[in-house]
């Protein structure tokens, strides 16, 4: 069984897997790529993650995630400063083991407004004073600074970036290579510009990485948990894919869902689900493919 060269499997969609079990399901399943996250990267420590992303055979597509900048000066901004400085070196340590086409993408989450405050252009300007501070040693490191907009609907707790507007404005000071953006359908569909600033981002060079799942209502209590698979919902793939396409970018494809039904089904089952709502809802509006061990 394979699945297309393209997917990659973000980490968060079996949610309950450990590392060792992520990395076998996905194989498993036919898939060449994989996004890690943080945790469990950590529970068995960087140095044995890189030994066994590298048995493994797969890419890694994107490491999750840094980012919850949008804290005072301070002792607490300093640790969230000094987390991603780890999460910088995590990124280009795994990138450096996976297989040919790995890409060195660490994804940001910006960081709510601020406890007792309703500055929201304040919370946007500690995330650019975050992003000078680090940009120096991501570059140094190799590794890119993926800003990911999420919906508005988070703007209060996650994520003060909303739009692929603000996020591309945000990375315009620093070298395409440094600061991208991730390009993900959930957060971005319902924006009446995403065409144009996915045309912005290819021209710009900062398309980091491309990331698919649905939306459908009703959204569940926890809005966090409300991402589908691919074709399940209202999200218009061929659209958003053929811009993005039409960029040039030609890396991996992450699917991200966080979504309780699907962590409560057997990780091999999520696989192959995921495999086949891909190959049916955004297969169709791809590019000629390209092998990715050339694209960088």
């Amino acid at each position: 069984m394979s699945a297309h060269p393209r997917l990659s499997l973000n980490q968060a969609t079996i949610k309950y897997a450990d590392l060792d079990q992520a990395l076998r399901s996905v194989a498993d399943g036919g898939y060449q790529s994989i996004g890690l996250w943080r945790e469990p990267v950590q529970a068995v420590g960087l140095d044995e993650a890189a030994r066994r992303l590298a048995d493994s055979g797969l890419r890694l597509s994107t490491y999750c995630r840094g980012g919850f900048f949008t804290v005072p000066e301070g002792p607490a901004r300093r640790a969230a400063i000094d987390d991603n400085r780890r999460g910088i070196e995590e990124t280009a340590t795994l990138a450096a083991a996976g297989a040919p086409g790995s890409r060195a993408v660490f994804v940001l989450v910006a960081g709510g407004i601020p406890e007792g405050s309703s500055d929201l252009v304040g919370a946007r300007a500690q995330v650019a004073d975050a992003l000078a501070e680090l940009a120096p040693e991501a570059q140094a490191a190799g590794v890119t600074l993926a800003i990911e907009p999420l919906h508005p609907m988070y703007a209060s707790d996650r994520a003060v970036v909303s739009t692929l507007k603000q996020a591309l404005d945000l990375a315009a000071p620093f070298d395409p290579s440094v600061v991208g953006a991730t390009v993900d359908t959930f957060h971005i569909w319902w924006d009446p510009e995403v065409l144009p600033q996915i045309a912005r981002a290819g021209a710009e060079g900062r398309i980091a990485t491309y990331q698919v799942c649905d939306w459908k209502t009703p959204l569940p209590a926890d809005v966090l948990l409300s991402r589908h698979e691919p074709g399940d919902g209202v999200i218009d793939f061929a659209s958003l894919t053929s811009a993005v396409e039409a960029t040039g970018y030609a890396g991996d494809i992450e699917v991200e869902i966080f979504n309780q039904e699907l962590w409560d089904t057997p990780f091999a089952e999520v696989v192959a689900r995921t495999a086949a709502a891909f190959e049916a809802a955004v297969v169709p509006h791809l590019a000629a493919s390209v092998p990715l061990s050339v694209v960088e």
